[in-house]
């Protein structure tokens, strides 16, 4: 069950953020989530609100990032999560030509109890 955060300037239209939405979303199913467990926030921010080091690690990033921070289930090995990457960052690439460089990616795992679908249950809790 990802919880997918999704922060970008402001300035793109609704296409532009759902197509991005969309390219996460299959990059998930493509490492194994179930179809259909899709819950995301898509925010936007003034230049002021959205900050980030543009040449970071060596990579330059321009106003165009997109902050992808997703929380999920742990126990994915690491070339399930290598494969997660790249498929995001290809995906954006292709589908509304985002540099590879200007996607920024960050994994957040958790264990299984810490999630409520509804009701106030834990619903995966043993």
């Amino acid at each position: 069950m990802p919880v997918v955060r999704i922060d970008l300037r402001k300035g793109k239209g609704a296409a532009y953020r759902q197509k991005i939405g969309w390219v996460v979303y299959e990059a998930l199913v493509g490492v194994g989530v179930p179809k259909n467990d899709r819950f995301q926030v898509i925010s936007e921010y003034n230049a002021e609100s959205f900050v980030f080091d543009s040449d970071y690690i060596g990579f330059h990033r321009t106003d165009a990032l997109v902050i992808i921070q997703i929380t999920w289930n742990e126990g994915r090995n690491p070339e399930q999560k290598k494969a997660l990457y790249q498929a995001i960052v290809d995906g954006l690439h292709s589908a509304v030509g985002l540099r590879r460089e200007d996607v920024f990616i960050n994994l957040v795992e958790v264990k299984k109890e810490n999630w409520s679908f509804g009701n106030g249950v834990a619903q995966y809790a043993v």
